[in-house]
C-alpha cells in the first residue's frame, strides 16, 4: 500500500469515527463494520481509563499524607510522656533523698565541720599511729534540746590521740521523764580546717536512739584522725580539737524520715552552719499581715 492510500484511509477513518460519537447506536453499529478489526475494543480501553478522575489520586495522596502526620504527631506526644514522667520520678527521688544525700556529703568532704564517717578510708596501713608525731587534744560536747527531758553527757573531757590512732569514747544520756522518747543527734567539729582528718568509724548521730522512761545507756564512738593532717599546712597549728554533740527530740516529717524536732537555726547552728547563709527549709506556713488602717481627712 502507498503512501497516499494509507493516508486516504486515516482520514476516512477519522471521519467515521466523529460521524460514530454523532449518530445513534444503530448507525454506531453499522459504521464499526467499516473499522479495522479490534479497534472497537481499544477505543473502549480508552474511553474507559480516561473516566477516571483526576480527583480520586489527589484525594489518596491526601489522606496518606494526614496519616503519616497524625503517626508522626503520635510518636513525637509518646516520646513527650516518657520524657516528662522521667524528670517528675527524678524529681520525686531527689527530693526524698536530698536529706540523706546532704548528710552522705558533708560526711565525706568534712563539709562545715562535719567529721568524717569512714568510707574506705580505713586501710590497714592509714590506722598505725605516727610516732614521732604531735599528739592532738580532742575534747568532748554535749549540749540537749530545751524540749528534750534527758541528761546527756560525755563520760571523759577529753584524750589525747596521734594521727592514724583510733580512739574509744563514751557519751551517757538518761531520759528522765515518765514517757518512753525518741531522740536523734547532730555533731560538728571545730576548728572547721580540720573536719576532712576527723573520721569516725562508728557513732551514734543522725540515728533513732528510744530511752524508755528513766532508761540510761552508754552511747559509744570510735574515730581517729588522719595522718594526712600532717601535709596540711592549714593545720600546722592544730593543738585542739572540739566534738560537739546535740541531742533533740525526734519528729517525723511528711516523708516518714526522723528530723529534729527544733528550730530550724538551731539543728544548723548544731551542725556547724550558724555562720553560714542557709536557704530555709520548705515549709507551709499561715502567715498573717495585720491590716494597715489610713485615716483620711476630709477637706
Amino acid at each position: 500500500m502507498s503512501f497516499l492510500q494509507r493516508t486516504c484511509r486515516s482520514v476516512a477513518t477519522g471521519r467515521l469515527l466523529l460521524s460514530a460519537s454523532s449518530c445513534p447506536s444503530a448507525t454506531r453499529t453499522s459504521l464499526s463494520r467499516h473499522l479495522p478489526p479490534g479497534f472497537g475494543q481499544r477505543c473502549r480501553n480508552t474511553s474507559t481509563q480516561s473516566q477516571v478522575p483526576p480527583q480520586v489520586d489527589a484525594q489518596l495522596l491526601h489522606k496518606l499524607h494526614l496519616k503519616s502526620r497524625r503517626e508522626a504527631q503520635a510518636a513525637k506526644n509518646r516520646a513527650l510522656l516518657m520524657y516528662t514522667s522521667a524528670i517528675v520520678i527524678a524529681a520525686v527521688g531527689a527530693s526524698y533523698a536530698a536529706v540523706p544525700l546532704y548528710r552522705m556529703f558533708c560526711a565525706a568532704t568534712g563539709f562545715a565541720g562535719t567529721p568524717k564517717v569512714g568510707t574506705g578510708r580505713f586501710e590497714a596501713e592509714r590506722l598505725v599511729p605516727v610516732e614521732n608525731a604531735r599528739r592532738i587534744q580532742v575534747h568532748f560536747n554535749a549540749d540537749r534540746s530545751g524540749q528534750l527531758p534527758w541528761k546527756f553527757t560525755p563520760q571523759q573531757k577529753c584524750v589525747s590521740v596521734l594521727p592514724g590512732e583510733t580512739s574509744l569514747a563514751f557519751y551517757t544520756a538518761k531520759n528522765t521523764s515518765d514517757k518512753d522518747i525518741i531522740g536523734i543527734a547532730t555533731y560538728n567539729v571545730t576548728p572547721d580546717r580540720i573536719a576532712p582528718y576527723f573520721s569516725k568509724v562508728e557513732c551514734f548521730c543522725f540515728e533513732e536512739q528510744r530511752l524508755l522512761a528513766g532508761e540510761e545507756v552508754d552511747m559509744p564512738l570510735l574515730f581517729f584522725i588522719d595522718k594526712d593532717i600532717l601535709d596540711d599546712p592549714a593545720c600546722r597549728n592544730v593543738e585542739d580539737v572540739v566534738l560537739s554533740y546535740t541531742f533533740f527530740r525526734a519528729r517525723r516529717n511528711e516523708r516518714g524520715q526522723l528530723e529534729p524536732d527544733a528550730e530550724e537555726h538551731a539543728v544548723q547552728q548544731s551542725l556547724g552552719f550558724g555562720g553560714y547563709e542557709n536557704a530555709p527549709k520548705a515549709e507551709v506556713r499561715d502567715v498573717t499581715t495585720p491590716a494597715s488602717s489610713t485615716d483620711t481627712k476630709t477637706l
